[in-house]
């Protein structure tokens, strides 16, 4: 059976709520299919980098923007409320970075705005980008999967939490030294013992695992639950059928459950951006340190 077949008969089959799930959760990947193992490096998921770098370059250019319109006299709202965040960042990066922090701070700022738009995109309508699907449909455009939120695709989350830990190798090298970075691995925490320097070298290795898988899943997991959170509201009263409900268990489950989770997940949203920015200088904070 072809292709063309196998589609036209999955369209001509209800959907069922298991399938409405995964169909938002799928990314659109370089190879058609869902990612079957947890490390696969032959898979570019297409969604997620478009929305990753347009959120980043968008960051970019509300900062420059913000930078440029910045005046000594009477700021505006849009001025205020960037000073605040840049005020923020800076004194973060002061108490915990105890060095050179032309760059650290810049990160951190960058960091904070970046993630908090890309978790933002959470907000949008779980069914919009299914509906947008359908109708470019009619215009010979087929886009089978795509996921808005790069914070709900572990691959993104866990790339960012590796470029932190290799910021971290990178000041560490800066600041100690290779040798002296070396040196560190055999002798902290348990002492400059030669007969102690195997366990302190493995507990440091378990350690800069630790923190580059744990800062990547904290992000993932939060994220991802709040995006199926929202997937489960939107089953409520029979909508995942894409039928109008305007019973009062539709209007409930749906409209005003699903609004009341959206004001909440916006504290999640800015949490989770500022976690990991703190723990971004935490971790680059560690490196600046000698032990």
């Amino acid at each position: 059976m072809s292709s063309e077949a196998n589609q036209a008969n999955a369209a001509a089959e209800p959907m069922t709520p298991t399938a409405y799930i995964s169909e938002h959760l799928q990314n659109l990947n370089n190879t058609g299919g869902a990612q079957t193992s947890i490390v696969d490096f032959s898979i570019i998921n297409l969604d997620t980098i478009f929305w990753a770098s347009l959120m980043g370059l968008l960051t970019v250019f509300i900062l420059l923007i913000a930078a440029r319109r910045a005046t000594p006299g009477v700021p505006g709202r849009f001025q205020c409320f960037v000073e605040i965040i840049v005020e923020m960042a800076e004194t973060q990066s002061k108490n915990i970075v105890h060095g050179d922090r032309s760059y650290i701070a810049p990160l951190a700022l960058f960091v904070f705005f970046w993630i908090i738009l890309l978790n933002t995109l959470d907000l949008i309508p779980v069914d919009w980008v299914l509906g947008v699907n359908h109708f470019i449909e009619s215009f010979g455009i087929h886009v089978p999967h795509h996921k808005v939120v790069p914070t709900t695709d572990l691959n993104a989350t866990m790339g960012m939490s590796m470029s932190v830990l290799l910021l971290v190798f990178f000041y560490s090298f800066k600041v100690k030294g290779f040798g002296g970075f070396l040196h560190e691995l055999i002798s902290a925490p348990f002492g400059a013992k030669w007969y102690l320097a195997p366990f302190n070298l493995a507990l440091n290795i378990i350690e800069y695992l630790a923190k580059g898988v744990s800062l990547g899943m904290r992000l993932f997991g939060n994220m991802y639950a709040g995006e199926l959170v929202f997937l489960l509201i939107a089953l409520l009263g029979s909508v995942w059928t894409f039928n109008l409900d305007l019973t009062l268990f539709g209007l409930v489950g749906h409209v005003i459950a699903g609004s009341a989770w959206a004001i909440f997940h916006i504290l999640v949203i800015l949490l989770q951006a500022f976690i990991f920015m703190m723990l971004t200088l935490v971790y680059i904070g560690q490196a600046h340190s000698h032990h």
